[in-house]
């Protein structure tokens, strides 16, 4: 049978064909498009941030992340800088690491007070702003708080001078952002007092060996308040926590007494004790929570020749990582010049009170506890020190009485840390170890059961230097001269060879 020829397709169904084929181009853009705002949408609200930079300059700490993982509202940030503010492009980096850290909780403005004059004079109205510096202001909850320039960099101007201009020796930033969120979001100040009386170091005196401790605590929303626990029943309840350094002379009876009915209550203490002052009944004190202070110094042999061998009093210490006040500094090393004693836990008293203790700081291995620390034997402390053997020596310590081994579970406790060296938080040790400053903040935030505020340092830029002996120089100066002339040569020489074939 022949086969029957094709009929041509009509005009309508050729019409209806194109249709189909448009409207199939069209669906493919349509869905083109979605495809790509459904990416971009996705790109621009879930996205990661990495800092490859050598110093990490706006690399936000862990402290402050947490921080801003318990923020509960929107805090909004208006930054008030003029193009000209040194630190400008630091600021607006910085700001953009808090964006993203917060989630969504963060909001920013930026206004240029010279330009955008309307919306400059609205704000600083509404915000009481009389300064002309460049400022930052922290809206949060109703409250807010300004951040000056000028708390967040050192400025260097000793090239002045020179005709040089000022220089950042240090930007802190992070640290003064945070302090002002802190502030608001806790609203009234954790109130710290310090203990006076006993010749300790002064608080507020212009050139007070604290300084520097001082004002790192106070950054971190704790307002310092000296205290004589002489001229007081007992410790007041707006006192959240008492710290202890370095007492010359020993409490009295009645001091003893109010600083134990203020650790029965569930009260918070730091000690920072000097090994070579009389103190018994503080000693008694720290002995009956289980922290023995020994009378001893720590001491370890170094070799200074072939033959010659001398003795150090300055402790090289660890940081142990087991609790959360040294959990941030984990196998940090840190130096504690002057005299540092040994310290004994006693597990067995702890258990008998319900008392959980735990080392905080270690001693490095070599050190020995010599309780003839006056004697200038030499051959009796080379024999001590073999008879101590590698015993790790503690030299802090914190004790929790009624409180929870799992840290998920709040309880109200008795909390206090122990340090069997009292120059460890000086400005002289301080500046130059910023461990010290860590430690402190970390002990003072876990006796305020603040945890999730352990650990922010300032950035101190650093210069990228190369250090070339004579050999690297004169290797550097054939690569020069020699290598580097040679190889456009080389090239040319072949180019010329080849057009020549």
């Amino acid at each position: 049978m022949a086969d029957q020829p094709k009929q041509p397709p009509t005009r309508r169904s050729a019409k209806i064909g194109r249709i189909r084929i448009g409207l199939n181009v069209v669906v493919q853009i349509v869905l083109v498009l979605f495809l790509a705002a459904m990416v971009n949408s996705l790109a621009f609200k879930h996205y990661k941030r990495w800092d490859f930079s050598r110093d990490q300059k706006y690399a936000l700490s862990d402290k402050t992340k947490r921080f801003l993982d318990t923020l509960k509202d929107k805090m909004r940030i208006t930054v008030f800088f003029s193009p000209s503010t040194p630190i400008s492009a630091d600021v607006q980096n910085l700001l953009a690491e808090y964006q993203y850290a917060g989630k969504g909780k963060i909001d920013i403005e930026q206004i240029d007070p010279e330009r955008n004059l309307s919306r400059a004079k609205e704000l600083f109205d509404k915000y009481k702003v009389v300064t002309d510096e460049s400022l930052l202001v922290l809206d949060y909850d109703g409250r807010n708080k300004t951040v000056k320039a000028s708390e967040m960099a050192d400025v260097d101007q000793s090239g002045m001078a020179l005709g040089e201009g000022p220089r950042i020796a240090a930007f802190k930033g992070e640290q003064a952002i945070t302090s002002a969120m802190i502030d608001l979001v806790e609203g009234k100040k954790k109130t710290l007092g310090y203990v006076t009386g006993h010749k300790e170091p002064p608080l507020s005196a212009p050139t007070s060996p604290v300084s520097l401790l001082k004002t790192f605590i106070e950054n971190e929303n704790i307002k310092f308040q000296e205290l004589n626990l002489l001229d007081q029943p007992s410790i007041s309840a707006d006192v959240n926590a008492v710290m202890i350094v370095g007492p010359q002379y020993d409490f009295s009876d009645r001091e003893m007494q109010v600083l134990r009915d203020f650790w029965d209550k569930q009260g918070r203490i730091v000690v920072f004790v000097d090994p070579s002052a009389n103190t018994p009944r503080l000693r008694a004190f720290l002995d009956e929570v289980g922290v023995k202070v020994n009378d001893d110094r720590l001491m370890v042999f170094v070799r200074t020749g072939i033959q010659e061998l001398a003795i150090t009093r300055d402790v090289q210490a660890r940081f142990l990582g087991d609790s959360p006040i040294t959990k941030r500094l984990a196998d940090v090393r840190a130096i504690l010049v002057g005299g540092t004693a040994s310290i004994t836990l006693d597990p067995n008293r702890g258990r008998a009170v319900n008392i959980r203790l735990e080392p905080l700081i270690h001693a490095e291995k070599g050190y020995f506890a010599e309780t003839d620390y006056n004697s200038d034997n030499q051959v009796k402390l080379q024999a001590d020190a073999q008879k101590a053997g590698d015993v790790p020596l503690t030299i802090a310590a914190s004790a929790e009485k009624g409180g929870s081994a799992d840290a998920r579970v709040q309880v109200n406790s008795s909390r206090l840390v122990a340090v069997s060296n009292a120059t460890f938080v000086q400005d002289t040790a301080i500046m130059q170890d910023q461990a010290a400053l860590d430690f402190v903040s970390g002990a003072v935030n876990w006796l305020l059961s603040r945890e999730q505020m352990i650990g922010i340092a300032p950035k101190i830029p650093k210069p990228l230097t190369f250090s070339l002996d004579s050999e690297a120089l004169r290797r550097l100066r054939w690569i020069v001269l020699v290598l580097m002339p040679l190889i456009p040569a080389a090239i040319g020489t072949v180019v010329w060879w080849q057009r020549r074939v």
